[in-house]
Order: C-alpha cells, then structure tokens, then sequence
C-alpha cells in the first residue's frame, strides 16, 4: 500500500495516463492526415463525385480525431502547473518556448485549414481546398516537431546551463536547444510510426467494408492507399529505428543497458524475447545473438558498453541506485515494440501484394480479418515505444546525457509539486478515467456512425433518410 502514499509515483501514474490517452488520437490524428489529403488530390484530379464522397468521409473522421486529441492535450499541459511545479520552475526558461510555438505556428495552421475543409468546400477553389488539406496534415506534423523538441530536451540537454545558484536550466542556445541530439533522431521515428498508424487504420476500414460487403469501391482504393502508405513507411521506420538506436547508444547509456537488460560491462547480445531476473541480474532467455545489439548500434560485433552497475559508480549517474530502476519492464516494452515491427511488416507486404495484383483481397476473408485488427499492431508499438522512452530515463526527468551541459539535470522525485497530496492525486485520477471511458465511448459511437454511414453524398443521404423515414410511417399507418 505504500504507492498509495507516494506522490511523486502518483504523479508519474497520473501523467502516464493522460500522456498515453492523449495519444490514442494524436497518431491517428497525423497518420488519417495524409490519408485524407491523398484522397483530396485524387477528387481533384479526377473531379469523380465518388472520389469526393470518399475525401468527405476522412474529413468527418480526422475532424471527431483531432476535435477529442485537442481537448486531452490540454489536460496535460495543465498537469505541468499543478503536478510538476517544481519541473517547471527548473525548465520553464527553456519548455515554455517549444510549447508557445507550438500552439503559435502549428495549432492555428492546423485550426484555421481544418475550418477551410469544413465550411468552405462550396467557397473556394478546387485547388485551395486541396492545399488546406495539405496545410492541416502539415499542421499536425509540424506541431508534433514542436512538442518533440520539448521532449527531446529532457531527453538530451543542449543549450543550456545551470543557473548561478542551482534552482533552473537557462537557456544559451536557443536553436541548439530544439535541436539537441535526439531531436531529429526522434521527431522522424515518431512521425513514420504515426503514418503507419493511419494507414494501418484506412486498411480497418476498407477490410471492414469488404467483409460486409458493402461500398467495395471505396474499400479497395481506401486499401491499396493504405498498403503503399503503410509499406513505404514501414521501410522507412528501419532507418529511423535505427538512428534513434544510434542516438540512445551515444546519449542515454542507463536507458541503453536498461533495454537490454546489462547489468554488467559487456558486449551486448541481441534477444529476440527473455525475462529479466532483477533480482539475481540477468537476463533469462533461451535464444541470442552474441553481439548483435553491438552491430547494429556499431557495425561492429565487438563493441563493449557499461552495465547499470558501473554506470551508478559515475559521478553523472551516481544518483541511480540500481535495484530501484524497472529494468525488466524497459526490457519487454522494448522487445515487444521490435516484435510489433515484425507484424507491421509482414501485414503490409501482405496488404500491397494482395490488393495491387488484381485487387485478389476482394476474396481472402481471413487477410481482410488480419486487416480489420492490424492498427492494433502499430499503436501497441507506439504506446510501449514511449514506455521504453519515458521510464528508460528514470530516475531522471531531465537526463544527464552523455554531451549535455554539467549540472543541468533532474531527478523525477525533486520535479513534483510540494503542495499536491496523495489522496488529491487518488481522487484526480479515479475522475480522469471516468472522464477519459466516457469520452472514449462518445469518439467511438461517433466515429462507428460515420463508418457505417460509409462514403456517401451528404444530400444523397438526407434524401436516403428522409425516403426510409416516410416508409417507415407508411408502414406505421398501414
């Protein structure tokens, strides 16, 4: 019962919840972005009413999407103030900036383009509103930059120093702060994941209709979109998975030796899956590669890095105690991402085979059930990739890098906020779930009534509705 009297773990929990809520829609958000200004420019070049009921139909969903992901980010840049006090007092010369620009330049250029797509597809031009579609999928990508650049800097400190009597980070640098080491490594990682997300998304959608047997058009082009998307970003996540491997291995040596659970100085193996004993220090696996982790951070077999128990004997990390740290859970979410990866790939060569040489997924039921459930495969990878991320660092919210500044670090038990209690923290929490299933289930209702809309002219439908409402009262009267 002692975690229910901890406040700073309390926090973590709380901002956990609402950081891994949050980003159940700002990756379909961003990913269903391209879909929608795809299928924009292809009613633009082709002017077939289809094709536009088509981009009508991912306008309603990206909006519902990015509508619930606006308002849940804002609860969590709340949290900063009431949870976080005193990280924010410690980073807030450097954090405010990213986040003020993200809402400045990213925010409203996303707002003002998605209001283009609503009310003005009868106002503006064929091209414009092709463009706004392009300007709100840039939007979402560039505040994503934004809110990585915060991120990247607790990760990798740069820019910066301590001030003179040790109470926060000043900031010296201002472009060597957002693009700190990890920054691009991270922000092109993030983005690729969140495109494969919504392709991985479009590809339910039009395995749903084809199940159904309904709208087959629109599922098979909704489809072989999906499948190219989701097959050149998948390439692509190879390259940046690893350089981020790279960056980790360069900076972040206690989250590297985490990841692969090395408690000792050692060549580091490569394990497909395992268990690590905490307890006795070891990694508990039937199956490795003698110095393949080495390999792929390196190019070489050989390469030796520190264990977690050397690491803590470093003045830099000298405030780690070792049988505190959750190593075996930076392990399996670690391992489970990589295992996600495998089913990304083989679902997306499986999708672009079978949908671009004849349009053969029309017949293979059990291919468009594996479609109907795959962006589970991605958004499992995304939420544990960020588990892997954010507690790979602890005890540390402000990392102490390998090239970052002297001094200009934080532990997560000095960032909370003094006056916030336990039961306050209880409280909150039981009413952000509460609140977060009640709002789930509303995006859900509304987002499954769009679906079963399916893609469909706006008056087509009215006039549809309207027709089985007088049947309906005929039948009534009869």
């Amino acid at each position: 019962m002692d975690m229910l009297s901890d406040v700073a773990l309390l926090s973590r929990i709380q901002f956990a919840l609402t950081v891994a809520y949050h980003f159940i829609f700002v990756p379909l958000s961003i990913g269903l972005g391209l879909i929608l200004a795809i299928f924009a420019t292809k009613y633009h070049r082709s002017r077939n009413e289809a094709d536009g009921n088509a981009m009508r139909f991912w306008v309603r969903i990206f909006t519902a999407t990015f509508a619930i992901g606006v308002a849940t980010g804002i609860t969590m840049e709340f949290s900063f103030g009431t949870n976080w006090a005193d990280y924010s007092r410690f980073v807030g010369d450097i954090f405010g900036a990213p986040l003020a620009a993200e809402a400045l330049f990213a925010f409203f250029l996303e707002s003002v383009f998605l209001g283009v797509l609503l009310f003005g597809r009868n106002k503006v031009s064929s091209l414009f509103y092709t463009v706004s579609a392009w300007l709100v999928w840039a939007g979402s990508c560039l505040s994503a930059l934004w809110i990585l650049i915060a991120n990247s800097w607790m990760q990798t400190p740069a820019g910066a120093e301590l001030a003179a009597d040790g109470s926060k980070a000043v900031i010296t640098d201002f472009l060597a702060a957002a693009f700190n080491p990890s920054t691009l490594p991270r922000y092109t990682h993030v983005v690729v994941a969140l495109l494969i997300l919504g392709a991985f998304a479009s590809l339910a959608v039009g395995a749903w209709y084809l199940l159904r047997g309904k709208h087959a058009d629109f599922a098979i082009k909704t489809i072989r979109v999906g499948a190219v998307v989701g097959i050149v970003a998948s390439c692509a996540l190879i390259v940046t998975a690893h350089s981020s491997a790279v960056e980790v291995s360069q900076e972040q040596p206690t989250k590297l030796a985490m990841m692969e659970g090395m408690y000792d100085d050692e060549v580091p193996p490569l394990y497909a899956f395992g268990w690590v004993d905490e307890e006795n220090q070891q990694v508990v696996t039937p199956f490795s590669i003698p110095g393949g982790t080495s390999f792929l951070a390196t190019g070489t077999w050989d390469a030796q890095y520190q264990g977690l128990n050397s690491l803590a004997q470093t003045e830099k990390y000298g405030d780690m105690d070792v049988a505190d740290l959750p190593v075996n859970l930076v392990f399996q979410s670690y391992h489970l991402m990589v295992a996600m990866y495998g089913l990304i790939m083989i679902t997306a060569i499986l999708a672009v085979v079978f949908s671009l040489r004849g349009g053969r997924i029309r017949s293979m039921r059990w291919l468009q059930k594996l479609l109907l459930v795959s962006p589970l495969f991605p958004f499992i990878a995304i939420q544990v990739g960020w588990i892997t991320a954010e507690v790979g660092r602890q005890p540390w919210v402000v990392y102490p890098s390998t090239s970052g500044p002297d001094g200009v670090s934080l532990l997560t038990n000095n960032a909370i906020s003094q006056s916030v209690s336990a039961p306050e923290l209880l409280l909150t929490l039981a009413l952000f779930a509460a609140v977060y299933v009640f709002l789930f289930v509303g995006w859900a209702r509304v987002i499954s009534g769009f679906i079963k809309r399916g893609p469909v002219d706006d008056a087509a439908a009215s006039a549809a509705g309207s027709a089985d409402e007088a049947a309906a009262a005929v039948k009534e009267g009869e």
